[in-house]
């Protein structure tokens, strides 16, 4: 089968991230209460703007149901890894830096070891300084929430979300 490139439909994506910041789709299970659902919420706004996800065993990005999905699906360091490293289905992206990064994206934010914790996804930019970055949030939830009044980040990393692919 060929990849075709589609279009990651941010407004879709921003949309979903303003439905569901405070409350919970039944379709997806809440994992607030067992290690975070920041991730999981990012990645469900990511695919309402994508459509398509990657089943690949392990390294992929898909949700089937609580005890059948992927890594990054979930977890802050592998939907890192998943987005700039995906050369297969599903959405894809690059590190890029605050002035960059567009509403539809993502920031990771870092401790002062230099892990990353937590993963907001991007609603609303204003600027290039990170007050002008409005996010929404599961876990701590949230939405049109500056980045640096509302989190005690060291660091922050942030991804740009270039496309999707889709099998065809």
């Amino acid at each position: 089968m060929a990849l075709v490139n589609l279009t990651y439909n941010r407004r879709r994506a921003i949309a979903y991230a303003h439905r569901w910041a405070y409350s919970r789709n039944p379709a997806f299970y809440d994992y607030s209460n067992i290690g975070g659902d920041c991730t999981n919420f990012t990645s469900q706004c990511i695919y309402a703007g994508a459509g398509v996800m990657n089943y690949t065993p392990t390294y992929g990005w898909y949700y089937i149901d609580p005890n059948n999905k992927a890594p990054a699906w979930t977890g802050v360091p592998y939907i890192y890894n998943f987005m700039v490293t995906n050369n297969g289905p599903g959405p894809y992206g690059e590190l890029t830096d605050i002035r960059s990064v567009m509403p539809g994206d993502f920031v990771q934010l870092g401790n002062a070891a230099g892990a990353f914790y937590h993963t907001p996804f991007i609603v609303e930019k204003r600027g290039n300084r990170p007050e002008d970055i409005l996010v929404a949030a599961h876990s701590n939830d949230a939405d049109f929430k500056p980045l640096n009044t509302y989190y005690m980040a060291q660091s922050y990393r942030f991804v740009h979300i270039i496309g999707v692919r889709a099998e065809m």
